[in-house]
């Protein structure tokens, strides 16, 4: 075993035996007296010891980069896998839009910031479609209505999913007729859709709007919205209607 106690008696010295030899050269280097063929012996034996601390060494700085590179690797996979779950954690798993709940935290970090209209959007006579088409053609029609708000609106536009058939749109904006205009783009555009087989007829929603001042908690924008939007279904489907404060209506 090359390791000792070192001088301290305290931690091993791994290098006893090079240092010993360490200590040799030294002694052969003051002694004035010592013969050539000692000091051959004594300075083989050093660079042998020298050699094996160069081997050494590298071999350590081959596993410490080794080592290093692989730390890394396990950072980016901890990076990548964190992503994965915050992403599973805020995301709806059908359509890719964001969930109730960062929908909820979303549009509560823009109400604090600014004035927000706040849409809500119900696929009309869903049931019907899952009846007389499938549940599959019906998360296909999900699907294409995600998708279609998406390339409406942009894809930083802040887009959930918080219900089986409902969506919420959170567009921070300033002028309530900006709002109205976005909306009433949503109902259009989407009833225009055409979708795949076996889906044979037109797919519209029915949209509820509310405009809010900054401040306003998201409670309050929400149950404003879908009360606009039960309107909406009350009065024929496949149309807009915004709450005001004297009342929701159009």
């Amino acid at each position: 075993m090359r390791a000792a106690l070192s001088e301290s008696g305290l931690e091993p010295d791994l290098f006893t035996v090079e240092a010993a030899a360490l200590a040799a050269a030294r002694r052969m280097h003051a002694d004035t007296h010592a013969s050539g063929e000692a000091q051959r012996r004594v300075l083989g034996e050093l660079i042998l010891h020298y050699e094996r601390l160069m081997r050494e060494t590298r071999r350590l700085i081959g596993r410490s980069d080794r080592a290093e590179r692989d730390m890394h690797l396990l950072n980016r996979q901890l990076q990548t896998l964190a992503g994965q779950l915050e992403y599973r954690a805020t995301h709806d798993p059908l359509t890719g839009a964001l969930n109730r709940g960062a929908v909820i935290d979303h549009a509560s970090r823009c109400l604090a910031q600014g004035d927000m209209a706040l849409i809500v959007l119900d696929i009309d006579l869903f049931k019907q479609v899952n009846d007389d088409f499938g549940h599959p053609a019906g998360d296909g029609v999900i699907q294409a209505v995600v998708d279609c708000l998406k390339t409406l609106l942009g894809q930083e536009t802040a887009i959930g999913r918080v219900g089986g058939e409902e969506f919420s749109v959170v567009w921070p904006t300033s002028s309530r007729d900006d709002a109205a205009q976005v909306a009433q783009r949503i109902c259009e555009t989407v009833g225009r859709q055409r979708h795949a087989a076996p889906i044979t007829r037109a797919i519209t929603v029915s949209v509820g709007l509310s405009w809010n001042r900054a401040g306003t908690a998201f409670e309050t924008a929400y149950s404003h919205a879908d009360q606009a939007l039960y309107q909406a279904k009350r009065e024929g489907r496949n149309c807009v209607r915004q709450w005001l404060e004297s009342g929701s209506g159009p």
